[in-house]
């Protein structure tokens, strides 16, 4: 069964061209151990909500929009093997590959699909 893992962050927007050029490489190491289908958005109709929204899930600052992502994997044992070796990726280091936008603030967790319509 596939497993897929799930981002949200709240990213400056001045600073989107250089995001997307860090998940660039981002998903050449997640595809170099082995997820099958990388997908990351940026917001376009993401409305403010006055109990609960995305912006107030990741603290949304003025100049910032929200990302959302995620990765499937085949199987939650190749999730778990994958993210190993990308914790010890040199390539993954904040020195090689610094996040452009506040780590602090990133929203991500694992999950089991319930239904997959495709």
């Amino acid at each position: 069964m596939p497993y897929i893992d799930g981002f949200m962050a709240p990213v400056p927007t001045k600073d989107r061209d250089r995001f997307v050029t860090w998940l660039r490489d981002q998903h050449a190491v997640f595809k170099e151990y082995g997820a099958d289908v990388i997908v990351d958005a940026w917001e376009d109709d993401v409305p403010e909500g006055e109990v609960t929204s995305m912006h107030r899930a990741v603290a949304l600052k003025e100049g910032e929009s929200v990302s959302l992502g995620w990765i499937m994997w085949p199987d939650k044992a190749t999730r778990d093997a994958a993210w190993a070796k990308v914790m010890d990726d040199p390539r993954m280091t904040p020195e090689q590959n610094p996040m452009p936008f506040d780590g602090k603030r990133l929203i991500f967790g694992g999950f089991a699909p319930v239904l997959i319509t495709g």
